[in-house]
């Protein structure tokens, strides 16, 4: 069952050198337990899409057009007292610096119990009680010890189980993660994901997962969304991701992976920068960095299409879509290149992650 759906979503951000179009005609879907990811480079779309969701995006940006159904209701609609009701209740948010995102003149235990005052009218002896059970879910030794300190006494791994331990307070229905294991080393980060996958299965939780690690999504992900200049350019499942990207920018994301045994004295990269959003070039706004690149490229704005039909796949609930003229037959030489998978402990996709 659809728990969200997002329909051509635009947000723009009004600057002294124009305007910003961060989101651009953004649609998908994400399913009652399903773990979605949206990656990108840093500048593709991907926070401002988050906050969006919460109704979180401020002056000089705008929500300009679109639909955000959160289990058969238009958050876009609502007044902002009944999205403060859903706002770290139904959907939460683990926001990508979780030293900002904590509050340093309260304890970290007194954070994570005033969601459950407020949102679930739990008692303060209540609210102390189920704070400790989830800090002790989320890893944090002797938790009720550390109930009562303040942000600044935790590591930067305990202070972003904290930030976990508060999105899930009040059992959602579904967890943003901006960036969760930024800054945090790779043991933690490892952690901090299987605790994440844990415990959004323990309550039946879906997830959205924000990256721009391939890897990350690998391990926990089941359909991924990938996005340039503020569009989506691919929507597929980690499988087909994987193993048959279609588009170039998936493909350049993609062969830029470091893999075990792999003796290239430099990693390959996707020449250029992700453009200025004031001024995205005519046609594909891929198209200065892509080496398959045709003057339909500069002319033409590819839609989301069915790579195997080229049928239009705009809408929110398509699964495997790419945005390549590729797939309209337009192009004239054909997207020439090999995604090649040296045994399963590259890309540690589904079960074989756990292996």
């Amino acid at each position: 069952m659809t728990l969200l759906e997002v329909n051509d979503l635009t947000v723009e951000f009004y600057t002294e050198d124009g305007v910003v179009r961060a989101v651009d005609g953004l649609s998908y879907e994400i399913e009652r337990g399903e773990k979605f990811g949206v990656v990108g480079e840093s500048g593709a779309g991907k926070s401002v899409t988050a906050l969006s969701l919460m109704r979180l995006i401020e002056s000089p940006g705008r929500i300009v057009k679109g639909e955000i159904r959160f289990d058969g209701t238009d958050i876009l609609e609502l007044s902002e007292s009944e999205v403060r009701d859903i706002r770290g209740n139904r959907i939460a948010m683990i926001f990508q610096d979780a030293q900002t995102a904590l509050n340093p003149v309260y304890t970290v235990g007194e954070q994570i119990a005033e969601a459950m005052r407020h949102h679930l009218g739990y008692d303060d002896e209540e609210a102390r009680t189920r704070a400790i059970e989830l800090l002790d879910q989320v890893g944090i030794p002797e938790a009720e010890l550390r109930y009562s300190d303040y942000p600044h006494e935790f590591s930067g791994g305990m202070q972003q189980r904290a930030v976990i331990a508060i999105a899930l307070a009040c059992d959602p229905d579904l967890l943003i993660a901006d960036e969760p294991t930024t800054a945090l080393d790779v043991t933690i980060e490892a952690k901090i994901l299987k605790q994440i996958e844990a415990l959004a299965e323990e309550f039946d939780t879906a997830i959205q997962l924000i990256t721009h690690d391939l890897g990350v999504v690998a391990e926990l992900c089941d359909r991924v969304m990938v996005m340039y200049a503020g569009q989506p350019v691919e929507k597929a499942s980690v499988e087909q991701l994987f193993y048959d990207p279609k588009h170039p920018y998936t493909v350049g994301l993609m062969s830029s992976i470091p893999r075990i045994g792999d003796r290239r004295e430099r990693l390959q990269t996707i020449p250029g920068t992700m453009p200025d959003l004031v001024e995205v070039p005519t046609g594909c706004s891929f198209h200065p960095r892509c080496p398959y690149a045709e003057e339909a490229c500069r002319q033409t704005e590819p839609q989301l299409v069915d790579p195997d039909t080229g049928d239009v796949a705009t809408d929110a609930a398509a699964e495997r879509a790419a945005a390549c003229l590729e797939y309209t037959g337009e192009l004239t030489g054909g997207l020439d290149y090999e995604v090649t998978v040296e045994g399963d402990e590259q890309l540690p996709i589904g079960d074989e992650a756990d292996d």
